[in-house]
Formats: structure tokens, C-alpha cells, sequence
């Protein structure tokens, strides 16, 4: 009966528009709701009857068009929009925002979910995660902070724990050096005896006896020297157990570290020389100086007197007393000061020395020092000699060899420097828990700067720049529209922490909506392909910033009120049908 379908096809109209009530609820309920999707009902209607299929035109008569009478109307189904919304800062750094296409991808339980809404904070490990604590994954870093794509894993930001140093590599000097100073000549030349007058000699019958004239030689026992104060006694002047200590001497003005020897049976004079040498820096520049002495420690065989040449330039001056030498006992008490010091000669020569520090594998300061000496001018220019020490340097059996580099640098006649390449300097760092190597280079010339020679009242150069840093710990981070996360250490160092990734669908309206702002993957949304930030069409990152809902309120409010009145509408249908049945009812009657 005509009315009976009349009735339930405003039922189905009802039912239609009541479910378009629920979604626009839905919609408006979530108005405020960070990156929420809107949804909208889709009506199809339903055929329920065909009364004629319709006859196609002839000679003699025209075409009829079908004749159906449908049964109403259903949802076909809802569609989710998935417009940005609007983009509100925020100021918090770890709220992110995606301006365009994906999802971030987070991670709970050992599953894989997407979302637009970017509330991040830290948890108790440090890793961002959302507000129902969801991980937000993306791309880690290796131990040289490089960026690993491929396997994604938590976004970590530690800040107060994680700790990084940085050793130099490089350090950059500014200044000039006065050309119009005296070339070096000579170094400082002291004289080592046991008296002012007399040198060493040995006790009657050494083991290791002197030949021809001689008194003393680099192969004597220093247990076999006699003591000069009792001269044919037969008393040594050093006994095995006991050590040499050199503290207090200087050069170019700074105290050089302590360095000790110590005696055994079998010590020898070429020992002490090989140890002085060491103790006072004195550099082997493979020629003598100018005026024919060598650097280092020589002896006098006939004399048994050592003379200490130090090298040229007043900035490697020695001075060196006889309280600086001292015997020392095997408790260490003093046994008394052995050496009696002469100077013979002051170094001269245009110099200066500068100091520096530079830093380890593991941000230990390492001092070191550079000195320049005028070693000659010519018709093409000036050449300098450069003197390299380190204190800092692994200590051996008898101390420190703080020695590093020697080597000449040139430069022309307008004072620019004509060796470029930058002087390579290696400091051993055994035993200190830190890369035993600390390579790194000493430039005179780059973009900012370079030293000159160029006549002045004096020489005066500094390290202007260098790499490397002490320990640092975590106490800041940036998030770029590249989704690279950059931490910034208390000690000035920058480093990337990792990267977030997005998520990118063939269809994603076809997610399924587990609520809480996340989704999964759906049958027809296609799987997740991960993407960089403004890679393969993926939106970029907008930090201290999250998405607002893409809600339009003014659209909701006019879909509630046709859906209102669809419903209406629907209700009279029914009504007007039970009126008709009613008047049938009548007849009847």
C-alpha cells in the first residue's frame, strides 16, 4: 500500500538527518579540539520499486522514460576533511605544528599510530611523546651526530643529562711579527760544573774507565762520578735510588715543568744529558745555530764540564740556578744541589712566545706554547722559526717531553706570509683517558685574518680562533621547519639530536579514527610512507605552534539547520501517511 511506503520513507528521512545531527555534534563538540578533522554525512537515496523501465522511441510513437518510486533515503556514508587547520603559536619549542601534507608518527605498546595534533612534551627518559604518552618517532643520529635514515626511533631531547665534548682540530692566529728585529744568533749557553772552575771526573777504579786524557765521558755511570767536594776520595757523588729533579728553570720567562731522573746502577752521563735537554725544551733544528753551537746538552771529556745551548731568540732564554738542579734522596729529601750553573751567553734574536689552550677527546685543556724567532732576512723576505711546546703531553719515566714541532716559515718582502700550508701538530695524550692522539692544526692564514712580518716596535701574535670545547651539557634545543632537532650545549656547541618524520598517505580520509587525535592505517588508506619534512610532498614543521581544528562553525550551524529541517520535513511525511490511513480507516466504518 502506498501509504504503508510512505511511512518508511520518512522514516528513512529521519533517520538520515538525525545521523547528520550526530556528525555535525560531533564537529561542533570539537571545535576547540587541537588538528581535529570535521566529518560530514553523505545521503544517497534508495530505489525500492520499478514500475517501467521505460520504451525506447518508434515510428509512430515516442519514447516513455522509467517509471521508480524510491523508498527514501540512507547515509552512504561520512567523509572526513582533511584541510589544515589554522596554525596557533604557542611559544613551548616542543609543540609542533604541520604546515601541509602527513602525520607525525608516534608509538605505543609496539604500535605504530599517526596524528596532526603536535602537544609534545618530555617524559621522565627525555623522549618527546604525546599527551596519552605516544612516542614521537623520526630519524636518530650516529656517535657523530649524522642524521640515520631508514629505521625510525624516539625523538630524545635530555636536557640537563646529555653531556659532549669536542677535541680542536684547528686553531687560527692573528698579528704581526716585527721584521725589522735582529736575526738570531746565538742561544743561551750555560756551563754545568761541580765547582765555578772545575767540572766532573770519576772515582779510581770505574767500572767504565775513561780513555786516553779524559776525565769524564757520555758513557761513565753517574754512580761513578766522584763527589768534587772530596776530590780522590773515591766517594761518588750520586748513589742508585736516588734522582735528579729539575724545578724552577725557565725559558722565555715561564717556569718549565718538574721533570726528575732517577739513578739507577746503570745511568749514564749521555742519560743526564739526554734528560736536561728534555727538561728545558732545547729543540733539535738539524743545523747549529748561527754562532756554530748546537742545541742541547755537549760535554767536554777533558774537562768533564756539560754545557747546556739553548735556541735562539730571547723568547727561549734559559735560566737555570743552581737551586734548580737538586739531588733528591729515595724519600725524597734533599741530598744536596750538585751543579754549579754559568751563563756564557744570553740568546738573542727578534721573538715572541705566546700561549694557548686547546682541548681533548674529552674536553681536558690541553696548554700549549708558540714561539717565533726572526732566524734570517734576505732580498725575498723574512724567514721565522716557530718552537712548539706542551706541557700537558703524557709524562714518561722522567717526566714530561714537552717538546712538539720546530719548523721555518717564510714570508716576502711586503710581509706576507708566503707558507701556507698550516703547521701539523700532534700531542701525545697516552694515559689520560683520551684519544692518545690530539692532532691539530696551527694557521697563520685565512678569510679572517693572517699573521705579517712588518717592521713594528716589537712582535706580538695570538690565537685568535680554535675548535674543540670542554665538556658541555644539554641546555637547549631548536626544532627546524626541516624537522632536524639541534641541541645547544653550555659550552657553545650545536648538535643535531635527531629528526622528526612524517608520514605520508595516498588517501587519508581512508584512516581509521581511534580517537584521542590518533589514526590508523585503514583498507583504503594505503600503507605509511615515511618522508623528511618538505621531502616527497610532506609538509613542513612549524615549531612552538600547533594545528587548530579545521572546524567552520558557521558551516556546522547551517548544516544543523537543514538537517533540523529535513527532520522535520521527514516527521510530516509520517504524519501526513497516518492521516491518509486514518481517512481510509473511515470508510471502512
Amino acid at each position: 500500500m502506498s501509504s504503508t511506503t510512505a511511512f518508511y520513507s520518512g522514516l528513512s528521512g529521519m533517520a538520515a538527518n538525525s545521523r547528520t545531527i550526530e556528525v555535525v555534534g560531533n564537529n561542533i563538540a570539537n571545535a576547540n579540539t587541537n588538528a581535529f578533522k570535521s566529518s560530514r554525512a553523505v545521503f544517497s537515496n534508495m530505489f525500492g520499486r520499478t514500475l517501467s523501465i521505460g520504451t525506447a522511441p518508434g515510428d509512430t510513437s515516442g519514447g516513455t522514460n522509467p517509471s521508480q518510486i524510491g523508498f527514501g533515503v540512507k547515509i552512504a556514508g561520512t567523509q572526513r576533511s582533511m584541510v589544515g587547520g589554522a596554525i596557533s603559536p604557542t611559544g613551548d619549542g616542543r609543540d609542533l605544528a604541520i604546515d601541509g601534507n602527513g602525520f607525525f608518527t608516534v608509538e605505543s605498546g609496539g604500535q605504530t599510530l599517526y596524528t596532526r595534533a603536535g602537544g609534545f612534551r618530555q617524559n621522565s627518559a627525555g623522549d618527546l611523546a604525546t599527551i596519552t604518552g605516544q612516542r614521537l618517532l623520526g630519524y636518530g643520529v650516529d656517535e657523530s651526530y649524522q642524521i640515520q635514515r631508514g629505521t625510525l626511533t624516539g625523538i630524545s631531547i635530555p636536557i640537563g643529562e646529555l653531556t659532549i665534548a669536542e677535541a680542536s682540530t684547528v686553531t687560527r692566529f692573528s698579528g704581526n711579527l716585527n721584521a725589522g728585529g735582529v736575526a738570531g744568533t746565538r742561544g743561551s749557553e750555560i756551563t754545568l760544573g761541580g765547582s765555578a772552575t772545575a767540572g766532573f771526573s770519576l772515582i779510581a777504579g770505574a767500572t767504565v774507565p775513561p780513555s786516553g786524557s779524559n776525565v769524564l765521558e757520555t758513557t761513565s755511570l753517574l754512580t761513578e762520578i766522584e763527589t768534587p767536594a772530596a776530590p780522590g776520595s773515591g766517594t761518588p757523588l750520586f748513589v742508585a735510588g736516588q734522582s735528579i729533579e729539575i724545578a724552577g728553570a725557565q725559558r722565555g720567562g715561564t717556569t718549565l715543568p718538574t721533570s726528575a731522573l732517577a739513578i739507577s746502577s746503570s745511568t749514564t752521563v749521555q742519560d743526564l744529558m739526554d734528560f736536561i735537554t728534555r727538561a728545558l725544551g732545547l729543540h733539535d733544528t738539524g743545523s747549529p745555530n748561527p754562532d756554530g753551537n748546537t742545541p742541547g746538552v755537549a760535554l767536554d771529556p777533558a774537562t768533564g764540564i756539560l754545557t747546556v745551548v739553548g735556541n735562539t731568540g730571547t723568547a727561549n732564554a734559559i735560566a737555570l740556578d743552581g737551586s734548580d738542579l737538586r739531588l733528591l734522596n729515595a724519600d725524597a729529601s734533599l741530598a744536596g744541589t750538585p751543579f754549579v750553573p754559568t751563563s756564557i751567553a744570553e740568546a738573542d734574536g727578534e721573538s715572541v712566545r705566546t700561549s694557548f689552550i686547546v682541548y681533548d677527546s674529552l674536553g681536558q685543556p690541553v696548554q700549549v706554547e708558540m714561539a717565533m724567532v726572526l732566524e734570517s732576512k734576505g732580498d725575498l723576505g723574512t724567514t721565522w722559526r716557530y718552537y712548539v711546546d706542551s706541557r700537558d703531553t703524557s709524562a714518561g719515566a722522567s717526566g714530561p717531553d714537552t717538546r712538539i714541532a720546530t719548523g721555518t716559515v717564510s714570508f716576502d718582502t711586503n710581509g706576507r706570509l708566503l707558507t701556507t700550508a698550516p703547521i701539523g701538530v700532534v700531542i701525545d695524550r697516552s694515559g689520560t683517558g683520551a684519544d692518545p692522539v690530539l692532532a691539530f692544526d696551527i694557521d697563520l692564514q685565512d678569510d679572517a685574518g693572517e699573521v705579517t712580518a712588518l717592521a713594528d716596535d716589537g712582535s706580538a701574535i695570538a690565537a685568535v680562533y680554535r675548535d674543540g670545547s670542554p665538556i658541555g651539557t644539554l641546555a637547549d634545543f631548536g626544532i627546524g621547519s626541516d624537522g632536524i632537532v639541534t641541541g645547544l650545549f653550555t659550552n657553545g656547541l650545536t648538535r643535531t639530536l635527531g629528526q622528526v618524520a612524517l608520514a605520508m598517505f595516498r588517501n587519508a580520509e581512508g584512516l581509521v579514527d581511534l580517537g584521542s587525535n590518533l589514526f590508523t592505517v585503514g583498507a583504503n588508506s594505503g600503507p605509511a610512507v615515511e618522508a623528511a619534512p618538505g621531502e616527497m610532498g610532506a609538509g613542513s614543521i612549524v615549531s612552538g605552534a600547533l594545528e587548530l581544528s579545521n572546524v567552520d562553525l558557521g558551516q556546522e550551524f547551517i548544516n544543523m539547520i537543514t538537517a533540523s529541517t529535513g527532520y522535520s520535513a521527514s516527521s510530516r511525511v509520517v504524519r501526513t501517511a497516518d492521516d491518509l490511513i486514518q481517512q481510509l480507516l473511515l470508510i471502512g466504518r
